[in-house]
């Protein structure tokens, strides 16, 4: 098994990446130096006090992810930069981002945790960051990470500076998940996932331009959506084009069978002053759906269901009142 790379695999099958998105009610991004262990939290620069923070919230299963970001000045900081990103309730475009200049990465713990019980530590910085993308780099905990990954955020560090996206920062993540579609990245406060990547289809998804059908086959899904509505919500999104990124969306599973074959999703979002709600049945897919080895450690394949959309009906359509 160790020859394989899961990556290869998925691209060889033409694995729909859609879907694979994860819904998290919240984003904990640490800078810390490299080089991270495949146990990301045991590494060298991670304090003690940290490690056993996110073992308390990750035991208590909490919608809550700890992943650790470095980019090129992270060796030469003075100071640790810590992003919380949360996630808006209702209709919405993602996440709310509160970041936080510290001193060491040894405060981080006392921060977090007074986040974690509601308390607004009095330490937030303002910026004028409006964009933070993470690509997976995490090579120790997957070599596909590395093989992808690495050459992708070098190529992409360098395709956000010719651009000029001075508000936008893009940082090496541990592992986000789904390393078979490396090079995999989030893209937040919008909190959609990609894999597959390439330069082309990066470039797009930064300008929010060009043919939007190029995200078919790298995008993963939107992480505020239950994975079977991300693929409703991809083809709402194909269909009206760039302005969709700009609308207030929610979505929800309303009924399904005992085996999940055959679900009924509603997915309601917000354009200009008006409302649309639309439903839709979310059935198996047994052309799409595949048995893969999802990552190159895995010693036996998991079976991963693909839905496809039938009978999409719009279900209201009402006008926002003025005072909203």
């Amino acid at each position: 098994m160790s020859n394989l790379f899961c990556a290869d695999n998925t691209r060889q099958i033409g694995e729909d990446v859609i879907g694979s998105a994860v819904d998290y009610q919240t984003y904990i991004l640490i800078e810390c130096p490299q080089p991270w262990l495949a146990n990301a939290f045991s590494s060298r620069w991670v304090p003690s006090s940290l490690r056993i923070l996110v073992e308390e919230v990750n035991k208590a299963k909490l919608p809550v992810r700890f992943l650790l970001i470095a980019n090129e000045l992270t060796h030469k900081a003075e100071y640790t930069t810590l992003l919380i990103y949360q996630k808006q309730e209702g209709l919405s475009r993602g996440y709310i981002n509160h970041e936080f200049k510290l001193s060491h990465i040894e405060q981080v713990a006392d921060v977090v945790r007074k986040w974690l019980w509601g308390k607004r530590p009095d330490a937030e910085t303002a910026t004028n960051i409006t964009r933070d993308i993470l690509v997976c780099t995490h090579g120790s905990y997957d070599k596909c990470c590395a093989r992808y990954g690495n050459s992708f955020y070098f190529h992409a560090h360098a395709t956000i500076t010719n651009l000029k996206l001075e508000n936008t920062r893009i940082w090496r993540s541990t592992h986000i998940g789904g390393h078979r579609f490396a090079p995999t990245a989030i893209d937040l406060p919008e909190g959609r996932y990609y894999g597959l990547l390439d330069q082309d289809s990066f470039q797009s998804i930064l300008t929010r331009t060009g043919d939007i059908q190029r995200l078919k086959s790298v995008y993963r899904g939107w992480g505020i959506l239950p994975p079977a509505i991300q693929v409703l919500e991809r083809d709402l999104m194909l269909s009206h084009g760039w302005n969709w990124f700009s609308y207030k969306v929610a979505g929800k599973i309303l009924e399904q069978s005992l085996d999940n074959n055959i679900m009924l999703g509603q997915l309601t979002f917000e354009q200009g002053s008006n409302q649309y709600t639309y439903q839709a049945k979310l059935m198996k897919d047994n052309k799409r759906t595949v048995e893969v080895q999802s990552s190159c450690n895995a010693n036996q394949t998991s079976l991963i269901v693909k839905y496809a959309v039938a009978d999409l009906c719009l279900l209201t359509e009402n006008a926002l009142s003025l005072s909203k």
